[in-house]
């Protein structure tokens, strides 16, 4: 290769870019707040991207509906609501569900202090901003920032609820402490339910998946996209499926989230007071694949911000928590189709290779090529 000459456009130091973005600790927000008309380099998706993005179509009109459970009077109508569950835990991974029993005042809160969070004091901010994952509190744009192939237009404050022991709350930012530690104790219930409902979906006994610790680890999200200038350039949330047993999500007004069925980006359309499951891939080996774990996307939008709180139901890292498709699922005619493994093994190979769109899953298939 020749010499630069004057003139010439210099190679584009991707690395360069995401260190002096992190550097700043301001996140996306900062980008915005300094008056930028054209998202940065760092952010715009890459061919391969968009390459991927055409063997999926966006789904049109009312083809596909996604599921919406109602949990009203569940004692009587529990059988009825197991069947929903089941069918569409089998077919989508994901559905939405009403009358869950949380107030839509406290959902509402829960909105606002996240938005809160994020539009505070950014000295504050910056004195949470780390990139360790084992922190109880961390404020964050992008935890995959230097592995992945485009960055991702939000930024999220982190809170390790349960890791089993409850989180002190004065750790948590006095912007949103309050409303964390109430909803906290809705989603507990929740998930307490949705639990015993999935366990029973499967054919086992309601506390089953309680009795493999799938409730007892619980980490939250809470995700700020703010507006965004080239919105067709980027994502707010790229292609992926959760590293949880299941995540509870509470979304604001805005669209943006979808849903991979069928080949088909599905919207998401906000219902006010309803909270999107999706199931994640510690359900779907769990299950082994009975039960599908939901690929899904956020899309950047020139309207904003958009807030978001995700609630993860994992399981341990510091202790390994073993993964195997349950023993009772199992027979001749549905033999085993992953390997044993642990959650500590399943994120750190998980972590160890670039987001693509094939599933961690594949790798502890049995037989998989390691």
């Amino acid at each position: 290769m020749g010499s630069a000459q004057p003139g010439d456009v210099p190679l584009y130091d991707r690395n360069k870019e995401l260190k002096a973005f992190d550097e700043t600790k301001t996140g996306v927000k900062g980008i915005v707040d300094s008056g930028f008309e054209k998202i940065p380099r760092m952010f715009v998706r890459t061919q391969d991207e968009f390459t991927e993005d055409l063997t999926c179509t966006e789904a049109r009109g009312d083809r596909f509906q996604i599921p919406v459970i109602d949990l009203h009077d569940i004692e009587c109508r529990r059988n009825e609501i197991i069947d929903d569950i089941r069918l569409a835990s089998m077919t989508w991974g994901f559905f939405q569900l009403v009358n869950h029993g949380i107030p839509i005042r406290v959902t509402n809160e829960m909105i606002q202090g996240i938005r809160r969070f994020h539009e505070g004091d950014i000295e504050v901010k910056k004195q949470l901003y780390v990139r360790d994952l084992s922190q109880k509190v961390q404020y964050d744009s992008n935890f995959d920032l230097y592995r992945s192939r485009s960055a991702n237009w939000k930024d999220t404050l982190r809170c390790r609820l349960l890791s089993p022991d409850p989180i002190d709350p004065q750790l948590l930012p006095d912007t949103c402490r309050d409303i964390i530690v109430e909803y906290w104790k809705h989603i507990m219930n929740l998930g307490n339910t949705l639990a015993e409902l999935l366990s029973e979906a499967l054919g086992l006994s309601k506390y089953h998946l309680k009795g493999m610790d799938c409730t007892r680890y619980l980490n939250l999200a809470g995700h700020y996209s703010p507006a965004c200038p080239e919105p067709e350039l980027t994502l707010a949330t790229a292609k992926h499926s959760d590293q949880s047993f299941f995540t509870i999500l509470l979304q604001d007004h805005i669209a943006g989230l979808q849903v991979l069925h069928q080949n088909h980006w599905v919207n998401v359309k906000p219902i006010h007071g309803a909270l999107p499951i999706n199931l994640g891939d510690l359900m779907q080996l769990l299950s082994n694949d009975k039960f599908k774990s939901a690929k899904h996307r956020v899309v950047a939008n020139h309207v904003g911000p958009r807030v978001s709180v995700a609630c993860f139901y994992r399981a341990s890292l510091d202790k390994p928590t073993p993964l195997y498709p349950i023993r009772e699922l199992i027979s001749e005619s549905n033999p085993p189709v992953y390997q044993d493994t642990t959650f500590k093994e399943f994120v750190k190979y998980s972590h160890s290779r670039r987001p693509d769109s094939v599933s961690s899953l594949e790798h502890f298939k049995l037989g998989a090529l390691c």
